[in-house]
């Protein structure tokens, strides 16, 4: 029996939740004002709370970085040539490190930018129409939970349209069912301000 590949698969997996851990929104908000951004606003470490709190630079530092911890995620299982599982598990536990990180009490970020992250490692054609459906909502709603729940919610046709021919490669329609449902759950207080009208648009206090 080989056991390379469980060895390799499981140092991937724990890798990649470390580096989904790693908590780019905190260290933002302790290294500019010394203050914990979880007691601020949504109270999440993510880019956009960093945004209205920080500033426009901050907030894409943090952006990139939570976006990279998720292709690093994919990138590594890749590279020691595990399969669509493996890859899969991986990019999901770089979204589940950044949601419930280990240094901080398991309070984390919604995984927006990670989860894009784990798509652009994964499939990259999906990863940048994801991308263009988000950007597309923001720029006629001005509102980033709406344009991350419609982008959610798009994303398990984005990943069919994405397979040719007879490649069929259900970990990641999988995938992109588990991850439309943990961005609507993550942002369920959003949903529930969204439809009462009182969800704050780019450029608004929360």
């Amino acid at each position: 029996m080989n056991f390379s590949t469980p060895i390799l698969g499981l140092f991937t997996l724990s890798i990649s939740y470390l580096l989904g851990s790693i908590p780019s929104g905190y260290i933002a908000g302790r290294w500019l004002a010394q203050v914990d951004i979880r007691q601020l606003g949504s109270g999440s470490t993510g880019a956009t709370n960093v945004l209205r709190h920080f500033g426009k630079v901050p907030a894409l530092v943090v952006f990139l970085i939570d976006v990279g911890k998720g292709i690093a995620a994919v990138l590594i299982a890749k590279n020691f040539q595990l399969n669509d599982n493996w890859q899969v598990i991986a990019g999901l536990l770089s979204v589940v490190g950044h949601i419930w990180p280990i240094w901080l009490g398991w309070k984390g970020g919604k995984a927006v930018a990670t989860g894009l992250g784990m798509l652009l490692g994964l499939s990259w054609p999906v990863g940048l129409s994801c991308l263009g459906v988000f950007l597309t909502v923001l720029s006629f709603s001005k509102i980033v939970s709406l344009s991350s729940v419609i982008t959610a919610l798009s994303l398990p046709l984005l990943m069919v349209l994405s397979f040719h021919g007879n490649i069929y490669r259900p970990a990641y329609l999988a995938l992109s069912v588990v991850t439309m449902a943990i961005v609507i759950w993550r942002h369920r207080s959003n949903i529930k301000r969204l439809w009462a009208r009182t969800e704050p648009k780019i450029g608004e206090s929360h």
